[in-house]
Protein backbone atom coordinates (compact mmCIF):
# COMPACT_ATOMS: atom_id res chain seq x y z
CA UNK A 1 0.00 0.00 0.00
CA UNK A 2 1.29 3.58 -0.68
CA UNK A 3 -0.15 6.62 0.07
CA UNK A 4 1.32 8.52 -3.33
CA UNK A 5 -1.17 10.40 -4.52
CA UNK A 6 0.46 12.61 -7.68
CA UNK A 7 -0.36 12.41 -10.70
CA UNK A 8 1.59 10.77 -13.82
CA UNK A 9 2.51 13.74 -15.86
CA UNK A 10 0.67 14.29 -19.25
CA UNK A 11 3.55 14.89 -21.71
CA UNK A 12 2.56 11.98 -24.00
CA UNK A 13 -1.02 14.46 -23.95
CA UNK A 14 0.99 17.51 -25.02
CA UNK A 15 3.22 15.93 -27.51
CA UNK A 16 -0.18 14.67 -29.24
CA UNK A 17 -1.56 18.00 -28.83
CA UNK A 18 1.41 19.91 -30.45
CA UNK A 19 1.31 17.08 -33.36
CA UNK A 20 -2.35 17.84 -34.03
CA UNK A 21 -1.59 21.27 -33.96
CA UNK A 22 1.38 21.52 -36.51
CA UNK A 23 -0.66 19.08 -38.79
CA UNK A 24 -3.61 21.81 -38.69
CA UNK A 25 -1.46 25.04 -39.40
CA UNK A 26 0.25 22.70 -42.18
CA UNK A 27 -2.72 22.88 -43.46
CA UNK A 28 -4.12 26.54 -43.28
CA UNK A 29 -6.18 25.93 -41.15
CA UNK A 30 -7.75 27.72 -37.85
CA UNK A 31 -9.13 26.05 -34.95
CA UNK A 32 -12.85 27.38 -35.47
CA UNK A 33 -12.38 26.52 -39.48
CA UNK A 34 -10.45 22.39 -38.19
CA UNK A 35 -13.35 21.83 -35.26
CA UNK A 36 -16.73 21.62 -37.61
CA UNK A 37 -14.61 19.31 -39.97
CA UNK A 38 -13.75 16.74 -37.72
CA UNK A 39 -17.75 17.32 -35.74
CA UNK A 40 -16.15 18.79 -33.06
CA UNK A 41 -15.99 21.86 -31.03
CA UNK A 42 -13.47 24.74 -31.51
CA UNK A 43 -13.22 24.43 -27.57
CA UNK A 44 -12.54 20.97 -27.21
CA UNK A 45 -9.95 20.82 -30.64
CA UNK A 46 -8.24 23.43 -28.69
CA UNK A 47 -8.16 21.44 -25.71
CA UNK A 48 -6.93 18.45 -27.21
CA UNK A 49 -4.13 20.65 -28.46
CA UNK A 50 -3.22 22.00 -25.18
CA UNK A 51 -2.67 18.25 -23.79
CA UNK A 52 -6.29 18.91 -21.20
CA UNK A 53 -8.23 16.39 -22.97
CA UNK A 54 -7.51 12.92 -24.42
CA UNK A 55 -8.62 12.66 -27.88
CA UNK A 56 -11.25 10.00 -28.72
CA UNK A 57 -10.43 7.43 -31.64
CA UNK A 58 -12.94 8.79 -33.75
CA UNK A 59 -10.71 11.71 -34.35
CA UNK A 60 -8.18 9.76 -36.71
CA UNK A 61 -10.55 9.19 -39.21
CA UNK A 62 -11.86 12.27 -39.27
CA UNK A 63 -8.59 14.03 -39.32
CA UNK A 64 -8.12 11.90 -42.46
CA UNK A 65 -11.72 13.35 -44.16
CA UNK A 66 -10.13 16.82 -44.03
CA UNK A 67 -5.95 16.78 -43.78
CA UNK A 68 -5.68 13.14 -46.13
CA UNK A 69 -4.06 9.91 -45.35
CA UNK A 70 -0.83 10.75 -44.40
CA UNK A 71 -1.69 13.32 -41.81
CA UNK A 72 -3.83 10.44 -40.54
CA UNK A 73 -0.96 8.32 -40.56
CA UNK A 74 1.24 10.93 -38.26
CA UNK A 75 -1.36 11.32 -35.90
CA UNK A 76 -2.29 7.65 -35.57
CA UNK A 77 1.09 7.17 -34.84
CA UNK A 78 0.94 9.69 -32.32
CA UNK A 79 -2.22 8.43 -30.96
CA UNK A 80 -0.76 4.69 -30.28
CA UNK A 81 1.60 6.31 -28.18
CA UNK A 82 -0.88 7.39 -25.91
CA UNK A 83 -1.45 6.27 -22.35
CA UNK A 84 -4.85 5.39 -20.40
CA UNK A 85 -2.66 6.38 -17.12
CA UNK A 86 -1.76 9.70 -17.64
CA UNK A 87 -2.73 11.74 -14.69
CA UNK A 88 -3.27 8.26 -12.46
CA UNK A 89 -2.89 8.59 -8.85
CA UNK A 90 0.66 6.39 -8.61
CA UNK A 91 -1.28 4.25 -6.21
CA UNK A 92 -3.56 2.94 -8.51
CA UNK A 93 -0.94 2.60 -11.59
CA UNK A 94 -0.67 -0.95 -10.61
CA UNK A 95 -4.32 -1.74 -11.06
CA UNK A 96 -4.98 -0.13 -13.73
CA UNK A 97 -2.32 -2.23 -15.57
CA UNK A 98 -4.43 -5.09 -14.55
CA UNK A 99 -7.48 -3.99 -15.96
CA UNK A 100 -5.62 -3.74 -19.07
CA UNK A 101 -5.03 -7.07 -19.40
CA UNK A 102 -7.89 -8.44 -17.21
CA UNK A 103 -10.58 -11.06 -18.93
CA UNK A 104 -13.05 -10.09 -16.48
CA UNK A 105 -13.53 -7.43 -14.11
CA UNK A 106 -16.32 -6.96 -11.03
CA UNK A 107 -16.73 -4.18 -8.90
CA UNK A 108 -18.96 -3.26 -6.04
CA UNK A 109 -19.16 0.43 -4.51
CA UNK A 110 -21.29 1.88 -1.65
CA UNK A 111 -19.52 4.93 -1.83
CA UNK A 112 -19.25 6.18 -5.18
CA UNK A 113 -20.19 5.45 -8.67
CA UNK A 114 -17.24 3.59 -10.06
CA UNK A 115 -14.82 5.82 -11.86
CA UNK A 116 -15.34 3.31 -14.76
CA UNK A 117 -18.79 4.49 -15.33
CA UNK A 118 -18.75 8.57 -14.46
CA UNK A 119 -20.21 10.57 -17.32
CA UNK A 120 -17.74 13.85 -17.34
CA UNK A 121 -20.00 16.05 -15.64
CA UNK A 122 -20.13 13.78 -12.56
CA UNK A 123 -16.00 12.94 -12.54
CA UNK A 124 -15.74 16.87 -12.64
CA UNK A 125 -18.25 17.06 -9.58
CA UNK A 126 -16.33 14.55 -7.49
CA UNK A 127 -12.73 16.30 -8.36
CA UNK A 128 -14.44 19.45 -7.65
CA UNK A 129 -15.64 18.21 -4.37
CA UNK A 130 -12.29 16.59 -2.66
CA UNK A 131 -10.62 17.88 -0.45
CA UNK A 132 -8.05 18.87 0.16
CA UNK A 133 -8.60 21.23 -2.85
CA UNK A 134 -6.99 19.81 -6.56
CA UNK A 135 -4.86 22.55 -8.35
CA UNK A 136 -6.84 23.37 -11.41
CA UNK A 137 -4.14 21.54 -14.33
CA UNK A 138 -4.21 18.76 -11.81
CA UNK A 139 -7.77 18.27 -11.57
CA UNK A 140 -7.86 18.52 -15.10
CA UNK A 141 -5.15 15.61 -16.01
CA UNK A 142 -7.10 13.00 -13.40
CA UNK A 143 -9.89 13.68 -15.44
CA UNK A 144 -8.64 13.44 -18.77
CA UNK A 145 -7.22 9.62 -17.25
CA UNK A 146 -10.82 8.79 -15.88
CA UNK A 147 -12.56 9.55 -19.21
CA UNK A 148 -9.59 7.60 -20.50
CA UNK A 149 -9.74 4.99 -18.75
CA UNK A 150 -13.48 4.56 -20.23
CA UNK A 151 -12.16 3.21 -23.51
CA UNK A 152 -11.75 0.01 -21.83
CA UNK A 153 -14.81 -0.94 -22.63
CA UNK A 154 -14.25 -0.54 -26.54
CA UNK A 155 -10.49 -1.69 -26.54
CA UNK A 156 -11.49 -4.77 -24.73
CA UNK A 157 -14.61 -6.41 -25.98
CA UNK A 158 -14.07 -9.97 -24.61
CA UNK A 159 -13.62 -8.56 -20.70
CA UNK A 160 -17.22 -8.65 -19.05
CA UNK A 161 -17.50 -5.93 -16.69
CA UNK A 162 -19.79 -6.16 -14.12
CA UNK A 163 -21.05 -3.52 -11.84
CA UNK A 164 -23.09 -3.78 -8.44
CA UNK A 165 -23.84 -0.05 -7.19
CA UNK A 166 -26.17 1.36 -4.12
CA UNK A 167 -29.41 2.80 -4.96
CA UNK A 168 -28.49 5.29 -2.50
CA UNK A 169 -25.82 6.47 -5.09
CA UNK A 170 -27.81 7.36 -7.22
CA UNK A 171 -30.84 8.96 -4.67
CA UNK A 172 -28.39 10.87 -3.62
CA UNK A 173 -28.50 13.73 -6.33
CA UNK A 174 -24.12 14.16 -5.65
CA UNK A 175 -24.39 17.26 -7.54
CA UNK A 176 -27.73 18.21 -8.06
CA UNK A 177 -30.36 17.16 -10.65
CA UNK A 178 -28.55 18.04 -13.92
CA UNK A 179 -25.66 15.79 -13.14
CA UNK A 180 -28.48 12.70 -11.87
CA UNK A 181 -29.81 13.28 -15.17
CA UNK A 182 -26.76 12.78 -17.09
CA UNK A 183 -25.32 9.90 -15.16
CA UNK A 184 -28.81 7.94 -15.55
CA UNK A 185 -28.22 8.53 -18.94
CA UNK A 186 -24.93 7.31 -18.62
CA UNK A 187 -25.71 3.93 -17.34
CA UNK A 188 -28.78 3.36 -19.55
CA UNK A 189 -26.28 3.64 -22.10
CA UNK A 190 -23.30 1.70 -20.98
CA UNK A 191 -26.24 -0.68 -19.76
CA UNK A 192 -26.56 -1.57 -23.41
CA UNK A 193 -22.97 -3.17 -24.16
CA UNK A 194 -22.88 -6.22 -24.40
CA UNK A 195 -19.84 -6.72 -22.03
CA UNK A 196 -20.98 -4.71 -19.72
CA UNK A 197 -23.60 -5.59 -16.47
CA UNK A 198 -24.77 -3.13 -14.12
CA UNK A 199 -26.72 -3.99 -11.32
CA UNK A 200 -28.21 -2.12 -8.58
CA UNK A 201 -28.64 -2.90 -5.05
CA UNK A 202 -31.91 -1.98 -3.68
CA UNK A 203 -32.54 0.05 -0.61
CA UNK A 204 -34.08 -2.19 1.15
CA UNK A 205 -32.28 -5.48 1.29
CA UNK A 206 -32.02 -7.33 4.51
CA UNK A 207 -30.26 -9.79 3.16
CA UNK A 208 -26.82 -7.73 2.30
CA UNK A 209 -23.34 -9.11 1.98
CA UNK A 210 -21.72 -5.62 1.52
CA UNK A 211 -21.04 -4.85 5.09
CA UNK A 212 -16.80 -4.88 4.22
CA UNK A 213 -17.42 -2.01 1.93
CA UNK A 214 -16.11 -1.64 -2.18
CA UNK A 215 -14.14 -3.45 -3.76
CA UNK A 216 -12.61 -4.99 -7.23
CA UNK A 217 -11.79 -8.29 -8.27
CA UNK A 218 -10.08 -8.93 -11.28
CA UNK A 219 -9.32 -12.38 -13.23
CA UNK A 220 -6.19 -12.26 -15.24
CA UNK A 221 -5.40 -13.73 -18.56
CA UNK A 222 -4.12 -17.03 -16.57
CA UNK A 223 -7.58 -17.17 -14.78
CA UNK A 224 -5.77 -16.02 -11.99
CA UNK A 225 -8.18 -13.67 -9.27
CA UNK A 226 -6.88 -10.52 -8.09
CA UNK A 227 -8.50 -8.44 -6.00
CA UNK A 228 -8.35 -4.37 -5.05
CA UNK A 229 -9.94 -2.20 -2.50
CA UNK A 230 -9.02 1.71 -2.39
CA UNK A 231 -10.00 4.37 -0.49
CA UNK A 232 -8.75 7.95 1.46
CA UNK A 233 -5.76 8.69 -1.06
CA UNK A 234 -4.33 4.75 -0.55
CA UNK A 235 -4.77 1.51 -2.10
CA UNK A 236 -4.49 -2.48 -1.42
CA UNK A 237 -3.55 -4.96 -4.00
CA UNK A 238 -4.98 -8.52 -2.55
CA UNK A 239 -3.06 -11.57 -4.43
CA UNK A 240 -3.47 -14.23 -1.08
CA UNK A 241 -5.87 -16.91 -3.23
CA UNK A 242 -7.74 -17.19 0.26
CA UNK A 243 -8.48 -13.77 1.00
CA UNK A 244 -9.44 -13.21 -2.75
CA UNK A 245 -11.51 -16.36 -2.35
CA UNK A 246 -13.25 -14.90 0.20
CA UNK A 247 -13.70 -11.12 -1.72
CA UNK A 248 -15.10 -13.80 -4.63
CA UNK A 249 -17.85 -15.54 -2.54
CA UNK A 250 -18.64 -12.09 -1.31
CA UNK A 251 -19.39 -10.61 -4.53
CA UNK A 252 -21.29 -13.66 -5.77
CA UNK A 253 -23.63 -13.63 -2.57
CA UNK A 254 -24.17 -9.38 -3.65
CA UNK A 255 -25.01 -10.31 -7.43
CA UNK A 256 -27.43 -12.33 -6.03
CA UNK A 257 -28.97 -10.04 -3.60
CA UNK A 258 -28.72 -7.48 -5.85
CA UNK A 259 -31.79 -6.40 -8.46
CA UNK A 260 -31.22 -8.28 -12.11
CA UNK A 261 -29.52 -6.24 -15.13
CA UNK A 262 -32.94 -5.99 -16.50
CA UNK A 263 -34.97 -4.86 -13.42
CA UNK A 264 -31.94 -2.23 -12.77
CA UNK A 265 -32.76 -1.03 -16.46
CA UNK A 266 -36.10 -0.63 -15.66
CA UNK A 267 -35.39 1.44 -12.31
CA UNK A 268 -32.79 3.18 -14.03
CA UNK A 269 -35.59 4.23 -16.19
CA UNK A 270 -38.33 4.80 -13.83
CA UNK A 271 -35.73 7.24 -11.52
CA UNK A 272 -34.37 9.00 -14.93
CA UNK A 273 -38.22 9.90 -16.06
CA UNK A 274 -39.29 11.03 -12.03
CA UNK A 275 -36.52 13.93 -12.30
Amino acid sequence: MTKDSEPETSESLKTFGAVLKALRDEAGLTQEQFAPRVRYSATYVAKMEQGRRFPPKELIPRTEEVLGAPAARVLGAAYRSLTRRVGLASWVLHWAGIEEEAVSLLAYDCAVVPGLLQPEPYIRTVFDRYLPHTPTQECEQQVIARLARQQLFTDLPSTSFCFIIEQALLERHFGGSEITRALLDHLLEQQQRRNVEIQIMPLRQEDHSGADGSMRLAETMEHRWLGYIEGHGSSILITDPEAVSAMHQRYGKLRSQALSPQDTTSLLEQMRGAL
